[in-house]
């Protein structure tokens, strides 16, 4: 692959809804442009772009992946991106690399969840789009419809550039509103045509739609067509490109990639309407005053690490898009996030898993290197001497959380040092510790993304784990007071003997209070030495409740009286009174069983909020709240208990059809209802 400098670089993301074929177009446009000579099929497990394991064995795209082609003396970045949402963090990825958007829309299915998503994430980005209408050749595709469904679900502002020539298994080519043209499909080229004459009719509405749209991203030429004034087509074609730069026009395009139709005239679309790589400006942060600054290409190096993985053979890999200056092989860089500086190796692009060697990455272009100490996602490399940061990558939340165990015993480092290796992978994925139940649990986007990590991690890493639901922290206390209760241990048969004896009121505390140890012994009737003995065993004792064996919360033990023996009494003794004291007194004293509750935000179209509400409520929910948001979402506030909510990113996923998301917090326990703590408390005993 030759040199290509910022204003010959176009920057592509390849998007859309799992299964309407971003994969087959990246494919498709791979082979059309000639970077490949076979195009591979999804279903053989043999395309460029996915060739992980995971991604042959289910048939979906779930890395970014890099496949850049050369096209009219222009080198174009496409990125494939996967389609489901539990992968939606690779495409907020690689949004922050490219300068614009292929939306790919399946001619049969339409806008779907998975389109919705990504023309949100890109709209954020303030990205261009430009639409392809992929499958024509399908049974049931229908252009006339699929326009509808996009102007129903996107908006009005999507303008067809070109029709069908053809339907179903008929299609065989399109036609060019712009140039009025048809180009029906011949081996590896087209022939131009004049519109047949059925098409006629709909071309010409087409190309007068075409123009209304064009001249309204430019006053003056929308004043002139208004005023009856002919505007020319160098103009028209000047209109388009101003409002498809502008995302005030998202031009619609049709083909199909398994039979290689209109695939080089997206490219070419790309080239003609989408900003150069180099044209926009784009905004930093002086780390020294903290404010922002407006740079162009011109500037010192400034570069933005979009992506990390790691290769079994050469390491981990970071992916990055030079915004400004140049980065050479063989070089020292700064990493402004780090405030640290970094030796670059070798710099090369990749296509799929191939490399392809590079002398350098120019502004405007991207690039792979190896072996960075330092550096992850979201780094800001920069010149030195002229640090700057860019805004960091903002990459949802985790909704999934499972326990995770080693399957043979004694591998559980090996697990943490895999999971950190993981991590540095996908920034999405978070690994904490749970010193309360002594469980490791890992935090994903969903049950897909859960069960992909621990497929790689036994790959890379060689170590298998088995998934749990995480054991829900249940807490007892009691809700009642018990006085004078009496604990006493005496073993006095012949010698040294043992012999302690208390005697407690156990009461309740205000929630989050904790533990209260109080001392009214008067007149020695417990030696001072023994008090402390007395207050241990009452501390290790709830650790342990008398219900299921949980931690006891929110109580206070008062120490009224007791007795002791002056050669058989030792700390030992009043500890095992004060267990026997502790147990005999919570009993006595409306021991009840508490869970977590969770306060929940759940974001979700309006539309759905009904049916999240009643899931809500079928879960013990207490609803909160309701909130109007943009674009026709809402959010539902409310209170739910963690053990209804451990499957909650999978319950929402089918609820909302993928769309839905939620954020959640620990807020306060209160008891759990009397059926269900009868149910929770005998399986816990079977436990035991």
């Amino acid at each position: 692959m030759k040199e290509y400098t910022g204003d010959r670089i176009r920057n592509v993301a390849i998007v859309g809804h799992g299964g309407a074929g971003t994969t087959s177009v990246t494919e498709g446009l791979l082979y059309r442009s000639g970077a490949i000579t076979r195009m591979g099929k999804v279903e053989d497990g043999a395309t460029t772009t996915d060739y992980e394991p995971e991604e042959i064995k289910r048939g979906v795209s779930v890395n970014a992946t890099l496949a850049p082609v050369e096209w009219r003396d222009t080198k174009i970045n496409f990125i494939d991106t996967p389609g489901f949402a539990d992968f939606v963090a690779e495409v907020k990825g690689a949004f922050r690399a490219v300068d614009s958007a292929l939306i790919v829309v399946c001619a049969t299915s339409g806008v779907q969840v998975g389109t919705e998503q990504c023309w949100k994430l890109a709209e954020e980005a303030h990205l261009p789009r430009i639409v392809f209408v992929n499958k024509m050749d399908r049974e049931n595709a229908d252009f006339d419809s699929i326009l509808d469904n996009l102007r129903a679900k996107i908006g009005k502002r999507v303008l067809p550039l070109q029709l069908p020539l053809g339907k179903e298994s008929g299609f065989c080519g399109v036609i060019d509103i712009y140039k009025m043209k048809a180009y029906k499909a011949n081996g590896n080229d087209s022939i131009e045509m004049d519109i047949p004459e059925e098409y006629m009719e709909a071309a010409k509405e087409a190309h007068e739609k075409m123009v209304e749209a064009a001249v309204e991203a430019d006053d003056d030429c929308m004043m002139r067509y208004l005023e009856g004034e002919t505007i020319s087509d160098k103009e028209i074609m000047d209109c388009l490109i101003k409002g498809i730069r502008q995302a005030i026009i998202f031009p619609v395009l049709c083909g199909s990639a398994y039979k290689d139709i209109g695939l080089g005239r997206v490219m070419n679309a790309i080239i003609d309407y989408t900003y150069p790589a180099i044209l926009n400006d784009f905004t930093v942060v002086n780390p020294e005053t903290g404010e922002e600054e407006i740079r162009d290409a011109n500037a010192p190096m400034a570069a933005l690490v979009f992506k990390t993985t790691s290769d079994p053979f050469v390491g981990r890999l970071s992916f990055f898009r030079v915004f400004s200056g140049v980065i050479k092989s063989d070089s020292m860089v700064y990493n402004a996030s780090r405030e640290k500086e970094e030796r670059f190796g070798t710099v090369f692009t990749m296509r799929g898993k191939t490399q392809i060697p590079m002398k350098q990455v120019v502004a405007g272009d991207i690039g792979v290197t190896t072996k960075l100490q330092f550096t992850a996602t979201g780094d800001t490399l920069s010149d030195k001497n002229s640090p700057v940061l860019f805004k960091p990558i903002a990459f949802p939340l985790p909704m999934y959380t499972r326990a995770i165990y080693a399957k043979k015993k004694g591998e559980e480092e090996k697990i943490a040092s895999a999971l950190n290796r993981l991590m540095d992978e996908d920034p999405t994925i978070i690994v904490t510790r749970n010193t309360a139940t002594k469980e490791t649990l890992i935090s994903g986007m969903g049950d897909q993304h859960i069960e992909i990590i621990m497929e790689r991690m036994k790959r890379k890493f060689g170590v298998e784990a088995d998934l749990r639901a995480p054991i829900v922290e249940y807490r007892e206390t009691i809700r009642g007071t018990a006085t004078n209760v009496e604990g006493k241990h005496k073993k006095q048969s012949g010698g040294h003997g043992q012999y302690g004896h208390v005697i407690i009121t156990m009461e309740p505390l205000p929630p989050g209070s904790g533990f209260e140890f109080v001392d009214k012994i008067f007149g020695g009737a417990v030696p001072r030495q023994y008090i402390p003995a007395v207050e241990k065993g009452m501390r290790e004792s709830m650790e342990r409740g008398v219900l299921a064996g949980y931690p006891v919360v929110d109580i206070r033990i008062t120490l009224t009286d007791g007795s002791y023996h002056t050669v058989d009494s030792s700390e030992m003794a009043f500890k095992t009174a004060s267990n026997i004291a502790f147990k005999k007194a919570m009993e006595a004293a409306k021991p009840v069983l508490m869970e977590p509750v969770y306060n929940l935000d759940v974001y979700c179209a309006e539309s759905m909020m009904g049916d999240v509400i009643g899931d809500l409520n079928s879960k013990r929910g207490r609803i909160l709240g309701m909130q109007s948001l943009d674009d026709g979402m809402g959010c539902i506030k409310a209170q739910v208990p963690y053990a209804e909510i451990t499957e909650y990113a999978v319950d929402l996923r089918a609820l909302t059809q993928g769309l839905g998301t939620f954020e959640m917090k620990f807020d306060h326990y209160e008891d759990v209802p009397q059926k269900m703590a009868e149910k929770i408390i005998a399986e816990r005993k079977e436990q035991q």
